[in-house]
């Protein structure tokens, strides 16, 4: 994108106007929510079509009165939109309760096909939603399970290990395309076409990509794809994109007089109907920040992200030249300018937790831990100790990072 149509989506003043979050304060501070990576902020507009619906629409499905018509088309058009967002098409997307539920399900589905022997690979840089399902299927079904490792000189997977862990044998591969802990883009593209040389199942865990850039799953030619809606703007919600004959084909656990058809095979039980309507909702915000003037609604999502991923670049660069000074604070994961999202890990002395209580002191929500990315953790030697992480979206400020530079320099030891 250029200059001239990055200036036409909506600036930063602007977007923060959709958040009633921002006006809360805190230790005599307004309140800087940095804390993105783990579950934004939800703009009016998508609390407002929740209600709306619950106030209004609520009903279970497929009966012949009008609300329940209501919700089925309510839904109907939540999978025409998650669709969009995602590059895909209605009946390939899936709802669930979130990533690591849905991730469960289908490793439960495509265990019925494995046999003893067969292989697994998952890496060391994975959030363990797309790391656990598939240890538990390995011991259940007893396959083998390979690790792909974190090169922590460059803070990205070892892609020659990833070669040379694919055999004939090669079942499953599961990557994430961004890490919620260091930031780092992944080249999925690259490991999925490898991966296909084996017939392999490839499952992506987008779960903190897909806040940051958009996805296109037709690119990318995975056969699945997972996201969680509250982690850009959304209610607590999580979508499962399928390529549609692996979903029709999948030996899925479900009630036998349940829909049978697309996404709803991959669904158990009633879903969480204001949810998946706030989720649709949360892509029309996105779609809504760039003028109708610049295309259809995947067009306009393009532009938002393009947009937003270059501010973010930019609130990076000002955070780690910040703690570049700092010798008390070291950033984590790839450099500015490279192959990342915004979101930066701090090692800091002291630990993580005295960090954030410092923080929250100062009206600086950041989080901090692992990140349930443990393996990460383990790898950097701060399984202890901890991480601080710093989310910047689509809502953070250069002066909110200016603040936040002065509170980490009152960490001084």
């Amino acid at each position: 994108m250029n200059t001239a149509q990055s200036t036409r989506v909506a600036s930063t003043d602007a977007i923060r106007a959709h958040f009633p979050a921002l006006q809360r304060r805190h230790g005599g501070e307004q309140v800087a929510y940095f804390d993105g990576p783990g579950g934004t902020q939800v703009p009016r507009a998508v609390a407002d079509a929740m209600t709306d619906y619950l106030f209004h629409h609520n009903a279970n499905t497929h009966w012949a009165y009008p609300t329940s018509a209501e919700t089925d088309a309510l839904l109907a058009n939540a999978r025409v939109t998650l669709a969009e967002f995602l590059g895909a098409d209605a009946g390939e997307i899936a709802f669930g309760a979130n990533m690591t539920t849905l991730l469960f399900h289908l490793s439960r589905a495509i265990g019925r096909t494995l046999e003893p022997g067969d292989e697994i690979i998952v890496t060391e840089l994975d959030h363990h939603a797309n790391i656990a399902p598939w240890q538990a299927l390995a011991r259940e079904r007893g396959a083998v399970l390979k690790w792909v490792p974190l090169d922590l000189r460059t803070s990205h997977l070892d892609f020659d290990a990833f070669v040379r862990a694919l055999s004939p044998r090669t079942k499953v591969v599961a990557v994430g395309a961004a890490s919620n802990a260091l930031g780092t883009i992944t080249d999925v593209r690259s490991l999925i076409a490898m991966a296909k040389a084996t017939n392999a199942i490839t499952v992506v865990d987008a779960v903190h990509f897909a806040p940051h850039h958009l996805v296109d799953v037709r690119a990318l030619d995975c056969d699945f794809l997972a996201c969680s809606a509250y982690k850009f703007y959304g209610p607590h919600v999580g979508v499962l994109y399928g390529k549609a004959d692996m979903i029709a084909n999948l030996d899925v656990p479900r009630l036998e007089p349940a829909p049978n058809e697309g996404g709803e095979r991959l669904e158990t039980g009633t879903q969480n109907h204001e949810g998946i309507v706030g989720a649709a909702a949360a892509v029309d915000f996105l779609a809504s920040l760039a003028p109708e003037s610049m295309g259809a609604r995947r067009e306009r999502l393009a532009a938002t992200f393009d947009a937003l991923h270059h501010r973010g670049e930019q609130l990076v660069a000002h955070l780690w030249d910040g703690v570049g000074q700092m010798p008390w604070v070291t950033p984590v994961g790839p450099q500015p300018g490279t192959a990342r999202t915004s979101t930066v890990s701090l090692r800091v002395a002291g630990g993580s937790e005295r960090a954030a209580i410092a923080l929250a002191q100062r009206g600086l929500f950041a989080s901090h831990g692992d990140f349930y990315a443990s393996t990460v953790a383990a790898r950097l030697g701060v399984s202890d100790e901890g991480l601080l992480r710093i989310g910047c979206m689509a809502y953070s400020t250069a002066a909110e990072i200016d603040r936040l530079l002065v509170a980490l320099h009152a960490l001084r030891p």
